[in-house]
């Protein structure tokens, strides 16, 4: 038979481990993000839009597409190829609509990709996309 020693003869080792102490400054972020949402309208910081807008990282444009995505043309399109966009997040309004293939010719055949889809998921995803350092543009369909 095997002697065992009791748990009291052994010596715990311990370990500790110093972190220099951390301190977290809340800083406002370095490009434009929407902050919140509404049904016809958007807050991009603190300023409130009523307005269908175009969003970059940079800017924000009033009055893009005044009459709504029934009356999208071609040129509103072909008119966001100069914030050199890598992706167009289209907010289609409430619901998901797709814009004809020929509305964004200019686009597609610049090799930048268009994404439709609600606003509400486009506000969402532009936030995401900024966050990463993505070149991303939204079209954002507010009323």
């Amino acid at each position: 038979m095997r002697a065992v020693a009791p748990l009291t003869d052994m010596a715990p080792i311990v370990h500790f481990i110093c972190f220099p102490a951390m301190k977290f400054h809340l800083q406002p972020p370095s490009s434009f993000v929407v902050a919140a949402l509404g049904t016809d309208w958007i807050r991009i910081g603190t300023t409130e839009y009523r307005d269908n807008i175009i969003l970059t990282p940079d800017a924000v444009i009033p009055g893009w597409a005044p009459d709504g995505f029934s009356a999208l043309a071609e040129e509103a399109f072909a008119g966001l190829r100069q914030y050199d966009p890598e992706i167009v997040l289209l907010g289609t309004g409430a619901r998901q609509q797709f814009p004809h293939a020929g509305l964004v010719r200019a686009l597609t055949a610049a090799r930048i990709g268009v994404e439709p889809m609600d606003t509400r998921a486009a506000c969402r995803t532009f936030n995401i996309l900024v966050a990463e350092g993505r070149r991303v543009v939204a079209a954002l369909i507010v009323r």
